[in-house]
């Protein structure tokens, strides 16, 4: 049986699809972290089979807004003084600002850099995502590296 210290103030990162789990960490730089990081890959799991957990201990800012994007089933707790105290379950965010990029080069996104990349989820299902001014479909998991 695999043992980790329980978190005393931090997050922890549950219910990633199995093999997501790397992208996270790498995109949250992780792997240059001070403070202790548990990452945990293919760990069995009733409702998934497999899935992978990322804890950590201290309270970082997370774009819930991305996270949703690279698994809306992720459910990130919040732990104070060892105890969850609160349990955010993520979801496709309906609006996303800076985080797909259009590549579309008719878009006004590619001539005028000033413009905001604003992207509307499109299909919830497919997890596709519509440019608000060109109507160019994105997938959800094609987000720029924040």
């Amino acid at each position: 049986m695999l043992n980790i210290e329980k978190i005393k103030n931090g997050i922890v990162i549950d219910h990633i699809r199995a093999g997501q789990g790397i992208r996270i960490f790498d995109w949250l730089g992780l792997d240059k972290s001070s403070y202790t990081v548990a990452f945990v890959v293919n760990a069995t799991s009733r409702e998934m089979g497999k899935k992978d957990i990322i804890k950590i201990d201290n309270a970082i800012a997370i774009n819930f807004d991305i996270l949703g994007l690279i698994d809306p089933n992720i459910t990130v707790n919040i732990i104070r003084d060892e105890r969850i105290t609160e349990k955010i379950k993520l979801q496709l965010p309906e609006r996303v600002e800076d985080v797909l990029i259009c590549k579309n080069p008719r878009c006004i996104t590619s001539t005028e850099k000033y413009i905001p990349h604003i992207f509307h989820l499109e299909d919830q299902e497919l997890r596709t995502y519509r440019c608000e001014y060109c109507d160019e479909i994105r997938l959800a998991g094609d987000f720029r590296d924040a």
